[in-house]
């Protein structure tokens, strides 16, 4: 088609069939990561449906989907909530526990001991109680 004839009608459409497109990828995509997150069923299962959704692509995704809507959301909130909790665990291992006293008593070792400056003690104390 010539660009002198591509009217605004054309363009909007292209846009509507690419915006689709891009829908579609991400419903399959995340049909396949569901599929592949359940614990529910076994390996033939999970090979059935990988199977049934590649060879009817349109169908099979709405199928699955239809059929397995409520456990889609559960296994979804499920995978969250843990990814929550490893979250919080991590920043709470990695977070300063000492108090501010302990933090400049270390401070202070290290100062005695050389292996920190002055000005690097400061900041260390200025850290510790602001």
């Amino acid at each position: 088609m010539p660009l002198a004839t591509y009217t605004f009608l054309d363009v909007l459409w292209s846009m509507i069939i690419f915006f689709a497109f891009v829908i579609w990828i991400w419903l399959l995509i995340t049909v396949f990561a569901d599929i592949f997150r359940r614990k529910d069923c076994g390996g033939g299962t999970k090979a059935l449906w990988i199977i049934f959704v590649i060879i009817a692509p349109y169908l099979g995704v709405l199928i699955y989907l239809i059929a397995n809507h409520d456990g889609m959301a559960d296994r979804s909130m499920k995978q969250m909530a843990a990814v929550q909790q490893q979250q919080d665990a991590y920043i709470k291992s990695v977070a300063s526990s000492a108090s501010p006293a302990d933090q400049i008593a270390q401070a202070k070792t290290l100062l005695d001991s050389g292996a920190i400056t002055q000005a690097e003690f400061d900041a260390i104390k200025a850290k510790a109680l602001g």
